[in-house]
């Protein structure tokens, strides 16, 4: 890979080293078609681009949708179902092949052969269902022409955040002839200003400047930046303590998860504001249960145990980190309006358990190898235990969490610990990938409590084909909260950290991404 820096904008800075980092865990894919979680999201956000993205910048500012791949944003037509992009000239990927509009219509045709789970927020294209059936004959709602470099769009009926919905990740544009099945080792080729060099599956992960982006990208996507460092290393070490030596020390320039709790009182003490910041998210910690197997096919019980999980121990397990809540959305996303229809009464829960009596009270939970979730959900065991339930606790590592509760012939799938990061800053987010009927998919599923509720789905629908409203996805919070398919406890505060050597004040924390890799500069 070239170590040669471009000037101005879009470019990075010239011969500025090596970022090294470390993460608690390895991404779940580096595949952006199928990696969900954000160790992911953050490797592959200035790797992999979509025709849209969003700006690099903190707050809300990072919340503003811009063009990526796309020369300029989409030309919405037909009362909202026909979108039109260009993609800009002269793109390439770090393989040095072009980038073709085609090649949009084959990742998105890519998403459903390989079961993502993005492939449910582009259902509402044209024939994207019938496709999805048959695995035949390409989406016919997606028009290209490689010539004109020109994308049309055709939805079945209008849906307000599919201009989001591009500019996931998940859409991210791929050569059309990327197999089904990339080897965890040799990941797509890069769009962006870093491109994945080395990979030891489950070790590390090497990132290297894009050479093609040094030749050409950069200046065709003057809107994005193109990172001050040479490289970035990423080493996994799932001791958060020593992760904190290793700052500490200069051994490692930035850890990407928060300190463990024990650590926080003197990292804050000593480091708030010059190597330590503490970065507010949009994002929701929860138990989900099934609501589709006893014993949390009965309603009492779910209400049970959303009783008898007090936030309040949890808050003090994520030693502060976390903001007591009782609800589906985050106090930060448009719809929010705070209740708490479950106040902590450990009596009334059991109460209901007896009226109940559930003939089934062997429940097996769910949880991530990874602190301090594993202590939550320890806790979680024991108020089960307390309402008369035989526990068996599942610990996965976190690279394969998600695939295994996702996974419908994971046997056991009772109940367990959640938790999701806006992939996008609209309500619809936190309803549909989660709580629609349609989002229980065969692998890769992300309603995990198999929360099925026509009246919800009905309410879903209708309200991601009209322009926001607020009020509406406040009165959905409630409705689903009522049937109690999670026990909610927690938003969450993350923290970045870095060594003596980085400017803090120049590091982006993306409401969307998580910190920004660009955005890192040595002193």
């Amino acid at each position: 890979m070239l170590a040669v820096a471009l000037a101005g904008c879009g470019s990075g800075g010239s011969e500025r080293g090596t970022l090294k980092a470390n993460f608690g865990s390895f991404p779940d894919s580096l595949d952006p078609a199928l990696g969900v979680t954000t160790e992911s999201w953050n490797t592959l956000q200035n790797v992999n681009l979509p025709l849209l993205t969003y700006e690099h910048a903190d707050g809300d500012a990072g919340l503003k949708l811009i063009p990526a791949l796309a020369e300029e944003m989409p030309e919405i037509s037909d009362g909202g179902r026909r979108y039109e992009l260009t993609l800009r000239p002269g793109l390439r990927y770090s393989d040095r092949t072009p980038v073709l509009a085609s090649d949009f219509a084959a990742t998105i045709e890519r998403l459903f052969r390989v079961s993502s789970p993005g492939s449910l927020f582009f259902t509402d294209i044209v024939g994207a269902e019938r496709f999805a059936e048959t695995l035949e004959g390409g989406i016919s709602g997606i028009e290209t022409d490689d010539a004109s470099r020109r994308i049309v769009i055709r939805l079945v009926s209008p849906r307000g955040t599919f201009a989001n919905e591009l500019a996931m990740l998940y859409a991210a544009v791929l050569p059309a002839n990327t197999p089904d099945r990339v080897p965890p080792a040799e990941p797509p080729p890069a769009t962006g200003p870093y491109a994945i060099a080395a990979v030891k599956p489950g070790r590390s992960i090497s990132l290297r400047r894009n050479p093609v982006w040094l030749d050409g990208n950069a200046e065709a996507m003057p809107q994005l930046p193109g990172g001050d460092l040479d490289a970035i290393d990423i080493a996994v070490v799932t001791n958060s303590s020593t992760q904190v030596n290793d700052v500490e020390s200069g051994r490692i320039d930035w850890m990407k998860g928060p300190p463990p709790p024990d650590r926080l009182p003197e990292i804050r003490r000593r480091y708030l504001n010059t190597q330590f910041r503490e970065e507010p998210t949009i994002s929701l910690f929860y138990f989900w249960m099934d609501t589709q197997t006893p014993p949390f096919d009965d309603l009492r019980v779910r209400r049970a145990v959303n009783y008898a999980v007090d936030p309040a121990v949890l808050e003090r397990i994520y030693a502060g980190t976390i903001t007591p809540t009782q609800q589906v959305l985050p106090p930060l996303m448009p719809g929010y309006r705070k209740f708490e229809l479950y106040p902590h009464d450990l009596a009334k829960a059991k109460a209901l358990v007896a009226a109940a009596d559930p003939a089934d009270r062997d429940v097996t939970i769910w949880v991530q190898n990874y602190a301090p979730h594993d202590e939550a959900t320890q806790y979680y065991q024991d108020i089960l235990r307390q309402l008369g339930f035989e526990t068996t606790l599942k610990v996965i590592d976190p690279t394969n969490y998600y695939a295994v509760i996702g996974d419908q012939s994971t046997p056991d799938l009772d109940t367990g610990w959640g938790s999701w990061l806006q992939d996008y800053p609209h309500p619809n987010d936190y309803f549909e990938p989660q709580l629609a009927g349609t989002s229980i998919l065969p692998t890769g599923s992300t309603n995990w409590a198999h929360f099925d509720d026509p009246s919800v789905d009905k309410e879903i629908a209708r309200l991601s084909a009209l322009p926001l409203d607020r009020e509406a996805y406040a009165r959905l919070d409630r409705k689903v909260m009522g049937q109690a398919p999670w026990a909610p406890f927690g938003n969450f505060t993350n923290a970045t950290f870095v060594s003596d050597a980085i400017d803090l004040d120049a590091v982006i924390y993306s409401p969307i991404f998580g910190q920004d890799l660009t955005s890192f500069e040595f002193k």
